[in-house]
């Protein structure tokens, strides 16, 4: 007897497995990247191309990150080379500058009516120097830069200290004894207000200069790191064609990855070479150059003391205190006794980081400011010890002897500075130059190789491919 389905009305009947036809449903494809990338690889053909894509971004990564990280590293070396070092440059020779105005101005007003034309012109040179710049330091500093506040400062103040130099000037030639209350306080407005701010232009300018350098060296690690994967890719997918089709050349993957190691070689030798000649740029030139001009203005500053010391005319103990600060700073307590090279400040630090070829000239301000101390210690004597005014200001300087005073000892001792400081921009320049061109030389070759490493792989797995037709 044939058994009848008691199926409730209205429902399916079940499958062969025994379920419910109407509790099955057909199992739906597989969707997402997941499943899309496992569809593509199960066959050969879908395995060579995933391995073509990845080769192809991977190589085509390497060229770009290479070429940009070179080319961030061009840009700071040549931020370095024609605009930080130079507005360092700019910012020491504005404070040096103001430093020698105010030096000079100080004996023009010791030498009155017998000043000769040459201090006169040097005074009014170092006045147009440092205004001009000051201006072309603020053309080039941006409206955000710290430096804006004290280039703002030097700006406003350089006018009226020299308006008060010329009434101290005026007053002294009629004989006028305000003339010296009016060096007085053209000097301080100096020392006070605008040495402070070409400090701080300097200050911040030189670290603008140490940030460039820092840019400029920094290795490309990401460039180095993505070689080594690309270069690895590459292996694998050579190694495991070997394997599976035992044809130990592809002509194609080997040109990618002959590409690739000659992009790595270029990064590596450019980097080491650009990096070595801006380390020797820094060593041989930007870094003695600080030391020579933290000297130069100490220089300047004990010649300044010294000056306002005979125009206050025993007046005051300030300048004799401010002469023994600046002396101390420049070459310590130690007498001439002792070598330059072991003493403690601002020359012996100039002469012990100066490179081979200006050595010479700082030994001879070494010299010479040794030189300018004894005369130094006999005027003392003579203003102190003898009261004898006139002859301590002829042995400080004089319009007419122009080889035994401290003022000669002084003249010799800051020309021989300006020579090591030539020697030192030129080994700057030197080293320097040339750089940026060659990383970005560089960066358009890994950029290039980059493409052709690309192009070498997909040909490479394409005759693979072809097989398959």
């Amino acid at each position: 007897m044939a058994r009848q389905n008691t199926a409730p009305p209205g429902s399916r009947a079940p499958g062969p497995d025994g379920d419910p036809a109407g509790n099955r449903r057909a199992a739906a494809p597989e969707r997402g990247v997941r499943a899309r990338l496992a569809q593509a690889t199960r066959t050969p053909p879908g395995r060579l191309r995933l391995a073509g894509a990845v080769l192809a971004v991977l190589t085509l990564a390497f060229g770009g990150l290479t070429a940009w990280q070179l080319e961030a590293r061009a840009s700071a070396a040549d931020r370095v080379v024609s605009y930080s070092q130079p507005l360092s440059r700019d910012a020491a020779e504005i404070h040096r500058s103001l430093a020698d105005a105010a030096t000079t101005a100080s004996s023009g007003f010791l030498l009155a009516g017998t000043e000769p034309k040459d201090v006169r012109a040097r005074y009014e040179q170092d006045l147009a120097q440092a205004a001009k710049l000051i201006s072309q330091a603020a053309a080039r500093t941006t409206a955000t830069s710290p430096a804006q506040d004290s280039l703002s400062r030097l700006n406003q103040q350089l006018p009226v200290y020299a308006g008060l130099v010329e009434s101290a000037r005026a007053d002294n030639r009629q004989g006028i004894p305000l003339g010296g209350a009016y060096l007085r306080y053209a000097s301080e407005q100096m020392q006070t207000v605008l040495l402070p701010a070409a400090a701080e232009l300097n200050t911040i300018e030189t670290k603008e200069l140490a940030d460039d350098y820092a840019a400029a060296r920094s290795v490309p690690w990401g460039a180095y790191g993505l070689a080594v994967l690309t270069l690895a890719a590459l292996g694998w997918v050579q190694l495991t064609l070997f394997r599976r089709t035992n044809r130990v050349f592809n002509i194609g993957l080997l040109g990618a990855t002959a590409a690739v190691l000659a992009g790595t070689l270029w990064l590596a030798v450019a980097g080491l070479t650009t990096g070595s000649a801006l380390e020797k740029s820094d060593h041989d030139g930007a870094t003695p150059l600080r030391a020579l001009n933290s000297a130069r203005v100490d220089v300047l500053t004990a010649r300044l003391a010294e000056n306002l010391n005979l125009v206050a005319r025993g007046s005051t103990a300030t300048y004799n205190g401010q002469y023994a600060d600046a002396t101390a700073r420049l070459a310590g307590i130690a007498g001439k006794s002792t070598p330059m090279r072991r003493r403690s400040g601002s020359l012996p630090n100039a002469l012990a980081l100066a490179p081979a070829a200006a050595d010479q000239a700082l030994a001879t301000a070494a010299d010479q400011y040794d030189l300018w101390q004894d005369r130094y210690a006999a005027a003392h004597v003579a203003e102190v010890a003898d009261a004898d005014y006139q002859g301590a200001l002829n042995a400080t300087v004089s319009a007419t002897d122009t080889t035994s005073t401290a003022d000669a000892a002084f003249n010799g001792t800051d020309r021989a500075l300006a020579q090591a400081a030539d020697i030192e921009q030129a080994r700057f320049k030197a080293a320097a130059d040339g750089t940026a061109g060659d990383l970005r030389l560089a960066a358009g070759a890994a950029a290039v190789l980059g493409l052709v490493a690309a192009a070498a792989a997909l040909r490479g797995l394409g005759r693979r491919l072809a097989e398959y037709r």
